[in-house]
């Protein structure tokens, strides 16, 4: 799928299993998810779905920080094998769930400048900005992100769960890639068969850009409606 098909799909997934994991502990972790990690989880999961993508030159991830995450995927396309094979397996998001969780540990301001990273991405993924003046776009995004980044940690957002969010990212993306006809190699490097091979649709055609895409869109303006207690939100009269 394209890049703001798996942003968007990062928001449902979160949205939707939030009512399943709050208050319940999974791999040592507990989820305790007020409305601050409710945003957060969706915005981290919406820039994890992304990642997996890295192994491209022309995904949106790559393109998001220049020449920092053109590199970064050059690295990646070589050591995983191109696009659609490493960073697409199970043994790729476990890596990335354990890699997250290690911040957690080490240090909060590595989890909150982490945050910002993902933020943004998810950002550049939903399409927020102005294709055709770049440099504004990428200000603008900073801007907004920084402010959402910062005002989460002000509300003293919990990311002790970003590991396992990031994981679920990844396995958001492959089931959104499994959907269309590239497949993806889930057990690599153990095996390269591709679930979902010359199933699907296309990627970028007629049915993601008018069915996949305004469905999730749809979801997550019914997930954002009913999933957070909007009258205790909003200010008193």
């Amino acid at each position: 799928m394209m890049g703001h098909s798996h942003a968007l799909s990062g928001v449902v997934g979160w949205m939707a299993i939030v009512p399943l994991v709050d208050g319940e502990q999974f791999l040592g972790v507990r989820f305790d998810l007020g409305p601050g990690e409710i945003v957060a989880g969706a915005l981290v999961c919406a820039g994890a779905a992304l990642v997996p993508d890295l192994d491209h030159k022309s995904a949106t991830i790559t393109q998001t920080y220049g020449v920092v995450t053109k590199a970064l995927s050059a690295i990646f396309n070589w050591l995983f094998g191109g696009h659609r094979n490493g960073t697409h397996s199970l043994l790729f998001a476990a890596l990335m769930g354990i890699l997250v969780h290690g911040l957690v540990l080490w240090s909060d301001l590595a989890v909150q400048v982490f945050v910002f990273l993902l933020i943004g991405i998810a950002f550049n993924g939903l399409g927020f900005g102005m294709e055709k003046n770049r440099a504004a776009s990428g200000i603008i995004n900073a801007l907004v992100t920084a402010g959402l980044t910062l005002a989460l940690f002000i509300n003293g957002v919990d990311y002790s769960w970003i590991g396992l969010a990031v994981a679920f990212g990844c396995l958001l993306h492959f089931l959104g890639d499994i959907a269309t006809r590239m497949g993806v190699p889930l057990l690599w490097p153990v095996w390269g068969y591709r679930f979902g091979q010359n199933v699907g649709f296309d990627t970028d055609g007629a049915v993601e850009r008018h069915l996949v895409t305004p469905l999730l869109t749809i979801g997550v303006v019914l997930y954002s409606t009913f999933r957070f207690p909007w009258p205790e939100l909003l200010p008193a009269a």
